[in-house]
């Protein structure tokens, strides 16, 4: 059954074959929609603030510029009135658990088939959240040390959030100020402002922060 028309939809995922097959499968729920694209954190943030009055936004957790599930934590904390459903490659139950519990509205399997991506749509744009057969959402727990970084996280400014997506990889002051454009002084400062809402006094605990956000983590300790 069609959707609605003229939904506003947000697919974010940095695979152009993936977005044009997620693109098709909407347009065959809902013809009439408006598709707003992003690949990056960067553009997923510009798209969200542009297109507030977005109705749904699809979110691959693996984008660059993100950092395990902040995409996620970004957009629930900024944007909480749009539903997000994830849509990813990596299907284990922790997983699964772990984005529900981090607000996502839905998670789909990036293996399934055009027509139960369309149900999924139906399901989440009707106010209802939609899981894979066998996913138990009041399951849909976080550990203490993730919650509480989510909700530091939670805190950040959108340049912030981008200066401590860029901190977990890694990169030095001077590396973020040439991606952001900017200047390393206006970075040393995003950066003392991002250390002092998480709560550490360093780069190391800052970077340390981030793996609990991190997608591998539960699943290396952690039966299925």
């Amino acid at each position: 059954m069609a959707l609605g028309l003229a939904e506003k939809i947000i697919i974010a995922d940095d695979h152009p074959l993936f977005r044009g097959a997620l693109r098709e499968a909407v347009l065959k729920a809902c013809p009439e929609a408006v598709i707003v694209e992003a690949e990056s954190f960067e553009e997923l943030q510009a798209a969200t603030d542009e297109h507030s009055d977005a109705d749904l936004l699809l979110l691959d957790l693996n984008m660059p510029g993100a950092s395990g599930f902040s995409s996620l934590i970004y957009v629930r904390s900024k944007h909480g009135s749009l539903p997000a459903v994830v849509i990813s490659a990596l299907e284990e139950t922790w997983v699964i658990r772990r984005a529900i519990a981090h607000g996502a509205a839905g998670f789909i399997p990036k293996s399934s088939p055009m027509s139960v991506i369309s149900e999924a749509l139906a399901a989440v744009l009707e106010g209802d959240c939609w899981l894979p057969p066998g996913i138990d959402a009041s399951e849909a727990t976080l550990d203490q040390g993730e919650q509480t970084v989510a909700d530091r996280l939670a805190q950040l400014t959108p340049q912030q959030f981008r200066v401590f997506s860029m901190l977990s990889e890694g990169l030095l002051n001077k590396q973020i100020a040439y991606e952001l454009g900017v200047s390393e002084a206006t970075i040393k400062a995003h950066v003392t402002a991002v250390m002092k809402k998480l709560k550490v006094t360093n780069r190391t605990q800052a970077v340390l922060e981030a793996t609990h956000l991190a997608l591998e983590r539960k699943l290396e300790s952690s039966p299925v």
